[in-house]
């Protein structure tokens, strides 16, 4: 069973993978407003492992027997100066993220809670592949500059990422991990 400091960190942190899956909706309907289809779905795909990530904390906490408390979701910025800066602010709210798990992996090794410290494990490794892959898109747009050719090109990269995650949630998030 979960302490009640244990469920309130992860409903906390509940709310903050719900924010990041709303931040990368609002990012992928910004791209496709500024004609970057690519990087519209690159964000969209980011989209659903957010929701994912929201999901396993939300499962994980009622199978544990805590009660799951949701809360609002600040609204996210509509604005960009450009794609570079999209990904220089995905890669920082990434970073926050990040922090934020460390935070919660901290918790659990102070109240000794080996479940939670599994499951925190799994997330450990995912920031790392989150920043990774920000920061090898942000590597490359900045030598790109303003070469509008290259761009483009770098868009229909962007483009071709697709949806590995489950997106149905119906049976619960472990259950559509396994069927996927």
């Amino acid at each position: 069973m979960l302490s009640k400091k244990m469920v309130d960190a992860v409903n906390s942190q509940i709310n903050k993978e719900m924010y990041s899956a709303y931040l990368y909706m609002a990012m992928s309907a910004k791209a496709n407003e500024d004609g970057f289809k690519g990087a519209a779905n690159w964000f969209m795909v980011q989209f659903h492992e957010e929701m994912v990530h929201a999901m396993k904390f939300y499962e994980y906490v009622a199978n544990q027997g805590g009660s799951i408390k949701l809360a609002a979701i600040a609204e996210p910025p509509r604005s960009f100066a450009s794609l570079l800066d999209m990904f220089e602010k995905t890669l920082a709210h990434e970073q926050f993220v990040t922090k934020s798990i460390n935070d919660l992996m901290e918790l659990a090794i102070a109240e000794k809670d080996h479940a939670s410290q599994a499951l925190l494990a799994w997330y450990v490794t995912e920031q790392v592949e989150e920043e990774k892959n920000d920061n090898e898109i942000i590597q490359a747009l900045r030598m790109i500059g303003d070469n509008k050719s290259a761009l483009y090109l770098y868009d229909k990269e962007l483009s071709a990422r697709m949806v590995t995650v489950p997106t149905d949630f119906s049976k619960g998030v472990t259950a559509a991990m396994g069927a996927a």
